[in-house]
């Protein structure tokens, strides 16, 4: 019963931040206001509380009780190199991967061309689609080189194809260039995202490069529109 209890409370909160009932930045009642609110215990408040801030919906901070996070769009670094993985941690079960397609291709003359293959060179095709609080809403393309990733599984591709390539493989992924372009949705955005509503997506493309500087990797990350802030940070020389 207390499993159901403290379950109750966190599916409520977590709607209602969700929903916008419960603004970003606001703080939530003290654990004493919670349990009268909820008629339950003090511990049982605790580990609603436990689960929220595992999963990304607040921030607990010593001495001033539990902060709402925007939950409602996800910050994505323009500058930075960074794993879906990596960047999902915060949101705890909130993000799932689901590995639609992996397959040794021989890729068009346009990737051909892009990522410098020699004539007969394979490459793995991966696409993923990234589903946050049960809507699909990214679809990540991706074409590695086999020549630097001999091998690949379904496996490796749900955890994380960085994680592989870094602590498995040895290989250093050092820098990428990128290009940002909003786009009609295609057929294949409309199979694979909740796309309903919606006339555009935002298309992230990597060129990503070793640190010889030999590109082994081309990425394109198609984005529903409403759930992304592109962040960076800039200074003036």
């Amino acid at each position: 019963m207390k499993y159901n209890k403290f379950m109750k409370i966190y599916e409520d909160i977590a709607s209602q931040i969700r929903d916008g009932r419960i603004e970003g930045g606001a703080l939530l009642p003290s654990e004493n206001e919670l349990a009268d609110s909820y008629s339950a215990s003090r511990e049982t408040i605790r580990k609603a509380l436990k689960m929220l801030s595992e999963d990304g919906y607040i921030h607990k901070v010593q001495g001033k009780g539990s902060i709402v996070l925007d939950v409602t769009k996800f910050d994505f670094p323009i500058s930075g190199l960074v794993s879906f993985k990596e960047l999902s941690k915060k949101m705890g079960q909130r993000a799932k991967t689901y590995v639609e397609e992996l397959e040794k291709i021989k890729p068009s003359y346009d990737y051909n061309d892009k990522m410098k293959l020699g004539k007969d060179e394979l490459v793995w095709k991966i696409s993923r689609v990234r589903e946050i609080d049960g809507e699909r809403i990214i679809l990540d393309k991706d074409l590695l080189i086999e020549r630097y990733v001999p091998s690949l599984t379904k496996e490796i591709c749900q955890d994380s194809i960085y994680e592989y390539l870094e602590g498995e493989l040895g290989l250093t992924i050092s820098f990428a260039k990128k290009e940002i372009t909003i786009e009609e949705p295609s057929m294949e955005d409309r199979r694979y995202l909740d796309l309903e509503g919606f006339h555009n997506i935002v298309v992230v493309k990597n060129y990503v490069y070793l640190d010889d500087a030999s590109m082994f990797q081309y990425t394109e990350s198609r984005h529903r529109p409403d759930k992304f802030r592109f962040v960076d940070f800039a200074r003036r020389k």
